[in-house]
């Protein structure tokens, strides 16, 4: 049976439709709540009486969550209505802030984000779902800019809104600003959003549910422990996560020739999608890599306030958000090349330029090469998004988005783990041998940036072999399957259904 959206008529073009303006919305407003504990944790400690390490998991359990069931919402938005999809996210998320704000306790607090998460991650992929179904192809550059806003925007402002917030009062506050703002986005999307496609009957494989859950959270979780004592264990974890992700795999390429399966790995079949995928966790690795050092730099090393380091990183968040748009339009006019190559180019070099990091300097060095991150992500995000959900038939929308989902949380904690692991390392190594801890320490920031910049090289290599336009993606992807009448191996797509998903469209 197919599954496939059954798309309503495009929206004229020029226009974002209400539906994808209303779901951009609510994702940045639950998706920013990914990283605005990072600057509570101090206070967490104080009001809750809890270690540095117990408080951390405020963001780690977050990330674990959406790595456990995101997963599961490509099955889900298809058997659900657009509009119910996202009465049950939102619901949930509103659930769960609000037991977080009153929690007593800091294990309530810990269940309250959990909660929060479960709603987080049913929004992206329906959003994403939901745009590559009703914005034509010729526009939508410009309505991914503004997706970009949410995406990527939300979790670089979550530490400077919180940081702000928390010079008024309790980490509760927190929770109750985001309250009403939530509640609202909420009630004006029930009246407004309308249904998108039908839904589609299919059953769901609860041993791919259980070991996708043991393999992404297992995974996430092993990473969130790399970077302290508990090193070993986490290795362990990890090496867990991976060998459930690889059963997980096996069990979806079976299921893919005699049912459904929970994650359609049929996507990996198209070349334009699998590079889009493998830059954007690349890229998201180093800029969470970024966010975990620069304020540990600046308020550790240079003495700055939550305040003060928040507004310091605010101007590069408000500048990719609001270059989102513009690179839409721009990706829309004249394709991907004048942008991702020099976006993955200036990434690299932002990195690099942070290496040079010392207890002297000036400030505003660090503002330019932040700004110079964030725009460089700006001008990448946005193309290779529509890329890669543009290379697949629409059948594939919401498993494309849930894996994407999925590698975003995954690079993630592993852009988190590798930043801190790397700094701890090289500093412990430096002050075992006589360094100062503060020189180890920047020596250590140093080595963990250099880090960042090499594996950011393997964004200029993705970005070269990317087309300049979605339609050549798309041709160049069809044209490279087996037009033989086998059933589809090693995750690629049958050709009689790549022709029924262009008849489709």
């Amino acid at each position: 049976m197919s599954t496939a959206p059954q798309a309503r008529p495009a929206a004229r073009t020029g226009r974002t439709p209400t539906v994808v303006r209303l779901l951009v919305l609510a994702t940045f407003v639950v998706i920013l709540n990914e990283t605005i504990m990072i600057n509570a944790i101090p206070r967490l400690m104080d009001s809750l009486g809890v270690t540095e390490q117990s408080a951390q998991w405020v963001s780690t359990a977050f990330m674990l969550t959406m790595a456990a069931v995101i997963p599961i919402t490509g099955w889900f938005l298809q058997r659900v209505t657009t509009r119910r999809a996202y009465a049950i996210a939102m619901g949930v998320f509103l659930t769960g802030t609000v037991l977080a704000a009153v929690s007593p306790s800091f294990g309530v607090l810990l269940a309250g984000r959990i909660v929060q998460a479960a709603g987080t991650a049913v929004m992206m992929p329906l959003l994403m779902t939901t745009l590559m179904t009703v914005v034509p192809e010729e526009d939508r550059g410009r309505v991914m800019g503004n997706v970009t806003l949410s995406m990527s925007v939300a979790p670089a402002l979550g530490p400077a809104v919180s940081g702000l917030i928390l010079q008024l009062g309790s980490w509760r506050l927190l929770f109750v600003v985001v309250l009403p703002i939530a509640a609202g986005v909420t009630l004006i999307g029930l009246r407004k959003l309308d249904n998108i496609g039908e839904p589609q009957t299919s059953s769901i494989d609860w041993p791919s549910v259980f070991v996708a859950a043991l393999g992404f959270g297992g995974l996430v979780y092993g990473l969130s422990l790399l970077g302290g004592s508990e090193g070993t264990t986490g290795l362990v974890i990890v090496a867990a996560g991976l060998a459930a992700i690889t059963v997980f795999a096996i069990r979806q390429l079976r299921l893919q020739r005699t049912s459904t399966p929970l994650l359609d790995l049929r996507t990996l079949g198209y070349r334009t999608y699998s590079l889009s995928l493998g830059l954007m966790s690349i890229a998201f690795l180093a800029m969470l890599g970024a966010m975990i050092l620069l304020p540990l730099y600046l308020q550790n090393l240079r003495g700055l306030s939550p305040l003060e380091t928040g507004l310091l990183v605010m101007p590069g968040g408000l500048a990719m958000g609001l270059l989102g748009p513009t690179v839409g339009k721009v990706f829309d006019r004249y394709g991907s090349r004048p942008l991702v190559l020099p976006g993955s180019i200036g990434m690299v070099a932002a990195l690099a330029g942070l290496t040079q990091i010392s207890t002297t300097m000036p400030y505003w060095q660090v503002l330019a090469l932040h700004v110079l991150l964030m725009v460089s992500l700006a001008a990448t995000f946005t193309p290779v998004f529509t890329l890669g959900m543009g290379a697949l038939p629409p059948r594939l929308y919401s498993h494309g988005s849930s894996m994407l989902g999925t590698l975003q949380q995954v690079a993630a904690a592993l852009g988190t783990a590798l930043a801190v692991t790397v700094m701890s390392a090289r500093a412990s190594h430096l002050i075992a041998s006589g360094v100062g801890a503060v020189d180890a320490q920047v020596s250590g920031m140093k080595l963990a940036f250099a880090v960042a910049a090499a594996l950011a090289l393997l964004t200029i290599v993705f970005a070269a072999r990317l087309p300049n336009r979605a339609a050549a993606a798309g041709h160049q992807d069809h044209d490279s399957e087996s037009v033989d009448a086998e059933p589809p191996v090693e995750g690629r797509p049958h050709q009689d259904e790549l022709v029924a998903d262009k008849k489709e469209a």
